[in-house]
């Protein structure tokens, strides 16, 4: 197996986890204002995103540049990969590549402990995504507990870019905020994301 193979049922089967649907997480978190040239960008790239309407298009014109602005926010300290392969225990199937991971160590030549954010791509059926999300999740906890960097939070977003779903683990639990969060407006997201790249 890797990541992409895993539903809901297979993951929460294969690592005993529980899930909690509905429950907001994400509750009194500030928006933050985007830059310029965020804005700019945006502007540009989201009508020719949703146009075309492909994962990979989504993923380059919408969730990518938004990462790099939670980086440049944190003031580069997080360091922020894009289909990087993330191999941590092929034989519990985890391994693959990951769509999106941002670590709260600023090292960007290769992916460091502790891993804090996954970001899931989809072109639009989010529920598609979940297990898959919530697998890449379970391979960052354990990265972190091998690498002596344990977070008591991991989380994770199954996105296309123009709707926004989040997840959270916490050692054996998954909770997944059923609202969808749209952008734009971007300042909602950002908010978000600079809230859980550095609570973890």
């Amino acid at each position: 197996m890797s990541y992409s193979e895993f539903t809901l049922r297979k993951v929460k089967q294969a690592f005993g986890l529980t899930t909690l649907e509905g429950s907001r997480f994400l509750t009194d978190i500030a928006p933050i204002a985007p830059s310029a040239t965020l804005s700019d960008f945006l502007e540009e790239s989201l009508p020719l995103a949703i146009a075309t309407g492909t994962e990979k298009v989504r993923s380059e014109l919408i969730i990518s540049p938004v990462l790099v602005e939670v980086r440049k926010i944190l003031q580069r300290q997080i360091s922020v990969f894009s289909g990087a392969e993330f191999t941590v225990d092929p034989k519990a199937g985890l391994n693959g590549v990951c769509g999106f991971l941002i670590s709260r160590s600023p090292e960007q030549l290769e992916i460091e402990a502790p891993a804090v954010v996954i970001v899931e791509a989809k072109k639009a059926d989010l529920n598609r995504g979940i297990g898959q999300c919530i697998a890449e999740m379970v391979a960052a906890q354990k990265f972190n507990e091998v690498n002596a960097q344990f977070i008591p939070s991991i989380y994770g977003s199954v996105s296309s870019g123009t709707v926004w779903r989040f997840l959270k683990l916490e050692r054996q639990t998954v909770t997944i905020d059923l609202t969808d969060y749209p952008l734009p407006p971007v300042e909602q997201i950002l908010g978000m994301l600079v809230w859980m790249a550095q609570k973890g």
